[in-house]
């Protein structure tokens, strides 16, 4: 069993950006994915081709942003889409992109509570004559999924991305209980059916981008979110599997380990990617301290 500091992008506090799902084993017989491969950074220049490659990334970590920027350079894509951009913010991508200041500016980065923009530069410069697509879920629709479910607020197009089906008991399970620990055990558990909803409805919100960018370019696509959507036992890869299963896509998922996770983390075991690095843990915060209460004074 290998231990991975697996963290989808946490909605509660900017501090949890890249710390969740921390100490989660992900259980191989889940995920079906015994064949997963790790790979070192320089195979990023000769990825196995695919009409769509998702790369996975723990938000705050620059390498994993840097790595990014290797394979979309190596891998020249029709088109980019992106988790962190809303359709509005990807349309106003600038043509040139040299100047970090005027791209983070006319995107209008940092009213958007992503990590800094200049961890993303280095992706935007690689991207070439890519056309760019967002995929953003903004977070009062993320709100209604939460309360309503996925399907309704996804809309017409729900029963293309299996939302309108609940998910496997097992699954279910699965899925709010890492949702518990992305919280840091501070919500109520009853929360927890909720926020996959949401998780849901992103990974719906992502999927769609990929097919429009697909039909209007006619792809390679390039997929830039986090580990969590880049999953293939219920992330993206896994909606395109229902909704578009002749097109082709890999999945890479990337990873911090430490001392007492690197033997685990060399066996591959349990990896719920196509290909999967490991890093350096990038220095942060506790991101649990947000949950703490306040210090009696």
């Amino acid at each position: 069993m290998i231990r991975i500091k697996y963290r989808p992008r946490p909605r509660l506090n900017a501090a949890l950006y890249a710390a969740i799902f921390a100490s989660t084993a992900v259980l191989a017989s889940t995920a079906g994915l015994a064949s997963a491969s790790q790979i070192q950074p320089q195979a990023l220049d000769a990825l196995p081709p695919a009409d769509v490659t998702i790369l996975g990334e723990l938000h705050d970590n620059p390498i994993h942003h840097l790595n990014q920027a290797r394979a979309v350079r190596a891998l020249a894509p029709a088109a980019v889409v992106w988790e962190m951009l809303t359709e509005a913010q990807a349309a106003r991508m600038p043509e040139r992109r040299e100047d970090a200041a005027m791209v983070e500016a006319t995107l209008g980065w940092a009213e958007s509570g992503w990590p800094d923009y200049a961890l993303y530069h280095p992706i935007t410069e690689a991207a070439g004559a890519a056309r760019h697509y967002g995929a953003h879920v903004p977070r009062a629709q993320a709100r209604e999924a939460f309360a309503q479910g996925a399907a309704p607020v996804f809309g017409a197009q729900a029963a293309r991305f299996g939302l309108q089906l609940p998910l496997d008991p097992a699954a279910q399970a699965m899925r709010e209980a890492a949702q518990f620990e992305a919280h840091c055990r501070a919500m109520p558990e009853a929360m927890m059916a909720g926020l996959v909803e949401a998780q849901r409805l992103r990974d719906a919100s992502l999927a769609q981008a990929v097919l429009m960018a697909m039909e209007q370019t006619g792809g390679p696509v390039v997929v830039i979110t986090g580990n969590g959507h880049a999953r293939h036992d219920h992330g993206v890869p896994a909606l395109l599997q229902i909704a578009a299963p002749e097109v082709s896509v890999l999945s890479l998922g990337q990873f911090e380990s430490d001392a007492e996770s690197d033997a685990e983390a060399a066996s591959g075991e349990a990896v719920p990617h196509d290909l999967w690095l490991v890093t350096a843990p990038h220095p942060r915060p506790d991101p649990c301290a947000a949950f703490a209460p306040p210090a009696e004074e």
